[in-house]
């Protein structure tokens, strides 16, 4: 022991002198420094100390000091990081909801490995590998730890049907399961498309070309592409999708840091025949989002409505560390056409002030009114049009749309914080399914959806005419908003007569757009609950404003 001490002894008084002789390069004595730190702790430290931690620490405390975008994953999460941008996971391919402690399935992606073996919607998982998940109060992300595997891995599920006694039992091999980041695509009117991107990931581009084949093939003339809540993601996917609405050789956006220098994106592709375009945008719609709103603003090649963007001007690069783990460090900023910087100030190590900004503009009144929003003359861009457009602090929209704070009363936000209002909609379909899916002809629908997925010829009328004649007609009946006031009730949630009135209408268009959601899907959840949002209203309006689109360049 006295050996070993001397020989640690030594090693630090070596380390020490090397320090000395290294000041001429400040780098490699900050990093000899902590080398020494941690042989330090090692080798001499009182008590025994977690080494993994004391590292992961570090890194955490060093990106702390920079910028609120720069950040460091633990090897154990990079992989459910990854999975929503890069396509797809691997797992057994449902749409699912929890509703009192239950698994209940609401669709099985079509053609996937669920479907295969004769899984549909409605059906309640209780066992997965004969252990029950049903009735324990499991978190869903310990769910989808079971339910999810590696690719042709089998997984044996117990599973009650309405109308079918006893448990069923079946057998599904796991395979790639796609994750698209297209909510949802339809048409709006006879000539104007609906797009909603929720996120830019490796596979944004060819769903977007898909989608808009779909709406193409339906007489699409202008596009409306809704990127509120779209927090971004690939850079490359913004400026794929960007393509498509710019002349050859016209910027998309440049990056420029301190060490990677400066880095043209020009648009390069034949883009497509779309006319008018407007974009939705909110306090959310950030990164990427803000790379095809820039462009297209920037270019005047569209319209933006709604709110100021979330102002995220920054570009990460991933970097892999040898356990597995990942650091997505920012190394340069990105630009709009016109040379405006989209990132609102920051302080470096202040992450918590950062944070705070959307409350910041809320209680500044920016989210009601325009007027409270302020931008320097040096911020001041003009396009090639004579617009002017800012930089320092997101994207201005060119039609404002002030935030609604009477649309969601306190009862609808307690309703939905306690899962009434999904847990009514699965209770009620259950009781249903079977009338509404002969009513509706979903089995037609599906069958139709899945050719269409395949790339094979369908009927349109098969797609749609369910779904249209539901839009029509269908009314919440009483029964369901019987089951609601039951769970209410459950939930001891308490409301006069004139709250539940004031919230009745967005509460009744919701539980209708949730039926259609399960139903069909996503697409059609979206065409009915759109019609309750201020900033979907007047982007419509806008499209139809002649005055605003002077000087927009369409194709």
């Amino acid at each position: 022991m006295k050996i070993k001490s001397i020989f640690i002894l030594a090693l630090m008084v070596v380390s020490t002198s090397v320090l000395a002789q290294q000041k001429g390069n400040p780098l490699d004595v900050q990093i000899r420094k902590l080398i020494y730190s941690q042989s330090a702790i090692s080798q001499l430290y009182v008590d025994t100390v977690n080494f993994e931690k004391m590292t992961e620490d570090a890194i955490r405390g060093m990106l702390k000091e920079l910028d609120p975008h720069s950040t460091y994953t633990p090897a154990k999460d990079v992989q459910s990081l990854n999975e929503p941008l890069n396509g797809s996971f691997e797992g057994i391919g449902v749409q699912f909801n929890i509703n009192e402690d239950t698994l209940v399935v609401i669709q099985p992606v079509s053609g996937g490995p669920s479907e295969k073996v004769g899984i549909i919607a409605g059906d309640k998982i209780v066992t997965v590998n004969d252990s029950t998940i049903a009735g324990v109060k499991m978190s869903r992300e310990e769910v989808m730890k079971r339910l999810r595997g590696p690719k042709d891995s089998k997984v044996k599920l117990g599973i009650i049907r309405q109308g079918v006694k006893g448990i069923q039992t079946f057998t599904v091999t796991r395979d790639k399961i796609p994750v698209y980041t297209i909510d949802a695509y339809y048409m709006i009117d006879s000539t104007t498309g609906y797009i909603r991107i929720s996120s830019f990931g490796a596979t944004t581009n060819e769903e977007f070309v898909k989608a808009t084949d779909y709406l193409f093939a339906l007489g699409m003339k202008d596009l409306v592409i809704d990127l509120q809540g779209n927090g971004g993601g690939y850079l490359q996917a913004a400026v794929d999708l960007s393509n498509h609405f710019l002349n050859t050789g016209e910027m998309i956006v440049y990056t420029e840091g301190r060490s990677v220098g400066r880095h043209e994106y020009r648009a390069k592709e034949e883009k497509m025949d779309i006319g008018k375009v407007v974009i939705l945008v909110d306090g959310f719609t950030a990164s990427a989002s803000e790379i095809l709103s820039g462009a297209i603003q920037d270019n005047d090649r569209g319209i933006i409505v709604g709110r100021r963007t979330f102002a995220k001007g920054l570009v990460q690069r991933p970097i892999d560390l040898p356990d597995g783990s990942l650091i997505r460090l920012t190394i340069a900023h990105y630009y709009s056409p016109v040379g405006r910087c989209f990132q609102k100030p920051y302080t470096k190590g202040d992450k918590k002030s950062y944070d705070m900004d959307m409350l910041d503009r809320l209680n500044s009144g920016e989210l009601m009114s325009a007027d409270s929003i302020h931008f320097p003359d040096s911020l001041k861009y003009t396009t090639r049009g004579g617009r002017i457009v800012y930089g320092g602090g997101g994207i201005m929209p060119d039609v404002y749309v002030p935030l609604d704070t009477a649309a969601y009363t306190h009862l609808h936000r307690e309703l939905a914080a306690k899962s009434c209002i999904t847990g009514t909609t699965l209770k009620w379909i259950e009781k249903n399914r079977k009338r509404l899916t002969k009513e509706y002809d979903i089995d037609a629908y599906r069958k139709a959806h899945a050719k269409w997925l395949s790339g094979k010829s369908y009927k349109v009328e098969d797609i749609r005419s369910g779904f249209e004649r539901f839009k029509q007609d269908f009314t919440v009946p009483q029964d369901m908003m019987d089951i609601l006031i039951a769970k209410a009730k459950e939930e001891k949630i308490e409301y006069t007569d004139s709250a539940f009135q004031a919230t009745l209408p967005l509460l009744k268009l919701q539980l209708k757009a949730l039926v259609a959601r399960d139903l069909w899907d996503m697409s059609e959840y979206h065409e009915i609950f759109n019609t309750s949002s201020e900033i979907y209203t007047q982007g419509l309006k806008a499209l139809k404003n002649e005055e605003l689109f002077q000087g927009i360049h369409s194709n």
